[in-house]
């Protein structure tokens, strides 16, 4: 009888199923015990230990490694209820799923990644009752459930969040210390990209579940699409496009659509992009916009990927040079008086300025070396100031000619702009012809007086010397920094294939190589 109570149901509800889709009349509606009794077999027999004593040799098979593979094993090993499968057996949910599943084709992704071919064949095995001993009624039901949630958890994540996470590879990506490679766990890397984003949380997985138990999968997928408009535009091209390599990169931009950041240029009227493979920055304000070339760093030492917001500018700043820069270039320069006098350095140990000692005062933590502010400094006259964990900025720069040239992965991490001054007019919000002035006249101005000067004269003749310079300088005029109210968001993005104001599709070149990462990654689903 238990073999009944579970296997006349199921018929039953395809039957009428069938006799509605093909809205003929049902020819079953006389069917008793009775008509069943050819079908008692093992074949047919439901049994809740042997579907999962099936899912479990799905698991054992399942060699896949992405984080949401092993939230699905989890799940199974904790001995959770059946998703898809109950003692009626299944029900339309199913096929809902397949369609959506099916579709993945369409993103560039393999079926069988999702498993759409086993679950199809599988679904009509159920159906056509065509079980025997190797693919018996337990076997398929829990091949089915484990197939379908895997599907269902793969798409739905990866189209939420994204089918990779940048946080997680890019950061892993540069080593700092490749002398520690023998050692996985102490290498220390680089961190490439800082910018706040969704990921798949418990949250998330428990909502998905949810709706299976609704019969809300529709809805829920339909919900969970990427909602950047981009997005379409690029699944519309690769729906034309056959050649591999275009495909590939316009897969690589699809899924950089994915990610679901926590703040995107959409949101305000006015902001600042810098899109690096493109090395140039764009300022938005409403329906206009200010364009400009801009050099970003090496590909040995990249700019990060960000988001924040400017919220200052100073001019003729003065230029703490990184340690790193003063280990390759600065330290062997040591004692040496003119090569510091040339280049307008100075040392500093907290705010006492000092004469060049030697080299091991130049590296010691408890110095810095300073470049004076002004004409040369390699800040250039105005640096524009954001909060970010890397210490970079955008600013001016004393060294032009390099916008000329195609390849301006020049910096190491900061990003230089083009005109500066524009920048600096763009980011007030009030136009006030005075401040505008007020910006010109500092960005030009001789500031010789307000730098440090280390010589063989006395205090005396150095003080009058400064006076004099100093009545060379306008106060009323001259200003060292202007704050931005409101703070003006800004954005470092990378994207290979990204639209022009007006709207056409640019390409540019992988010059920092993410695209390869990406499509690494994306391999798992092809």
């Amino acid at each position: 009888m238990k073999f009944f109570k579970f296997l006349v149901p199921l018929l039953c509800l395809f039957c009428c199923l069938s006799a509605c889709e093909n809205k003929v009349a049902n020819p079953n509606t006389r069917i008793s015990l009775d008509s069943f009794e050819g079908l008692k077999s093992d074949h047919f027999a439901l049994n809740s230990f042997r579907i999962r004593a099936e899912i479990d040799s799905c698991m054992a098979k399942d060699k896949d490694s992405l984080t949401t593979d092993y939230w699905i094993r989890r799940y199974y090993l904790n001995k959770n209820a059946f998703i898809w499968i109950d003692r009626h057996g299944l029900d339309a949910r199913a096929d809902t799923l397949l369609s959506w599943l099916r579709g993945v084709k369409e993103i560039g992704f393999s079926l069988r990644k999702f498993r759409v071919r086993q679950i199809e064949r599988d679904l009509a095995r159920v159906r056509l009752l065509r079980f025997d001993s190797i693919n018996n009624i337990n076997v398929v039901m829990g091949r089915l459930e484990y197939d379908l949630t895997k599907g269902y958890f793969r798409y739905a994540v990866g189209q939420r969040f994204g089918f990779m996470n940048p946080k997680y590879v890019l950061n892993r990506l540069d080593p700092i210390d490749t002398t520690l490679s023998d050692d996985p766990s102490k290498i220390k890397y680089y961190q490439l990209f800082d910018i706040p984003m969704e990921h798949a949380s418990k949250r998330f997985y428990a909502l998905a579940l949810r709706k299976v138990a609704r019969d809300s999968v529709t809805e829920f997928l339909r919900e969970i699409q990427p909602a950047n408009p981009f997005y379409k535009n690029l699944l519309h091209l690769l729906g034309r496009e056959r050649r591999k390599r275009e495909r590939n990169l316009i897969l690589c931009n699809m899924e950089r659509c994915r990610w679901r950041l926590r703040d995107d240029p959409q949101r305000h009227q006015k902001y600042i992009v810098v899109n690096i493979p493109s090395f140039k920055l764009d300022a938005v304000d409403g329906s206009s916009d200010l364009t400009m070339r801009v050099g970003c760093g090496t590909s040995e030492t990249k700019t990060p990927l960000l988001t924040s917001s400017i919220y200052r500018m100073d001019i003729n700043p003065q230029w703490i040079i990184p340690k790193s820069i003063v280990k390759k270039n600065v330290a062997r320069h040591a004692g040496q008086y003119a090569y510091f006098e040339k280049k307008r350095f100075f040392i500093e140990k907290g705010n006492q300025g000092e004469c060049v000692v030697s080299k091991d005062m130049l590296l010691s933590p408890d110095y810095s070396v300073i470049q004076e502010g002004g004409k040369g400094n390699s800040l250039g006259r105005i640096i524009f100031r954001f909060r970010n964990n890397f210490s970079i900025y955008l600013h001016d720069t004393s060294s032009k000619d390099f916008f000329s040239k195609e390849d301006r992965g020049v910096s190491h991490g900061c990003i230089r702009v083009q005109k500066p001054f524009d920048l600096a007019v763009f980011l007030l919000d009030k136009k006030d012809s005075h401040k505008i002035e007020q910006i010109r006249y500092s960005m030009s101005a001789d500031v010789s007086s307000l730098q440090h000067h280390f010589d063989d004269q006395s205090v005396t003749d150095q003080n009058e010397e400064r006076n004099q310079r100093e009545s060379s300088l306008d106060h009323k005029l001259y200003v060292h920094s202007v704050k931005v109210k409101p703070a003006v968001p800004l954005y470092i993005i990378y994207y290979t294939l990204y639209p022009a104001r007006d709207g056409q599709l640019i390409r540019y070149n992988d010059i920092y190589g993410y695209d390869d990462v990406i499509l690494r990654f994306l391999k798992n689903y092809q």
